[in-house]
């Protein structure tokens, strides 16, 4: 498994790179997904979150976490994205607000990783094919999302 972080520079603080590549991978383990998969986790400003937000799926208001899936069509205008020829299957990108991570885990009275924790887990599962659009589906995703984080090592305080 390949997972590749990126940190905006501005964020780095107490933010360890192997910890983080350490949750999305035992969210992939957890979902039986092979060793031959790539995905990257980007953790940003609440200013580049928002762009994306509004550039791709035209909200214009912060959010905490965005998956964009590299495995399905964008829509009839737009080809999927072409897989090259490495071996790996790339599943996409999780970009996590770190700004919005942190006014969660104080709203929810936890750690800050816990939060990162959660936001890893929800966003790989989107990368994975799971949605909440619909109140079922909403509701097997947040089961889902209980029971791997429930079972996450890895000091989440």
């Amino acid at each position: 498994m390949e997972i590749n972080v990126l940190i905006d520079e501005d964020l780095w603080g107490d933010l360890e790179v192997s910890w983080l590549q350490s949750i999305a991978q035992q969210v992939l383990v957890a979902q039986g997904v092979g060793a031959e998969v790539e995905l990257g986790l980007v953790i940003a400003t609440q200013e580049r979150v928002r762009q994306l937000n509004w550039d791709y799926l035209g909200r214009d208001e912060p959010t905490d976490v965005l998956a964009f899936s590299t495995r399905e069509e964008i829509g009839a205008d737009h080809p999927p994205f072409v897989q090259p020829p490495d071996g790996l299957l790339h599943l996409g990108e999780v970009i996590i607000s770190y700004p919005q991570a942190v006014i969660q885990a104080e709203e929810r009275q936890h750690s800050i990783k816990k939060e990162l924790a959660i936001l890893i887990i929800h966003g790989v599962l989107h990368l994975l094919g799971y949605e909440h659009d619909k109140p079922g589906l909403k509701r097997q995703m947040r089961a889902r999302e209980a029971e791997i984080l429930s079972h996450i090592e890895g000091g989440l305080g």
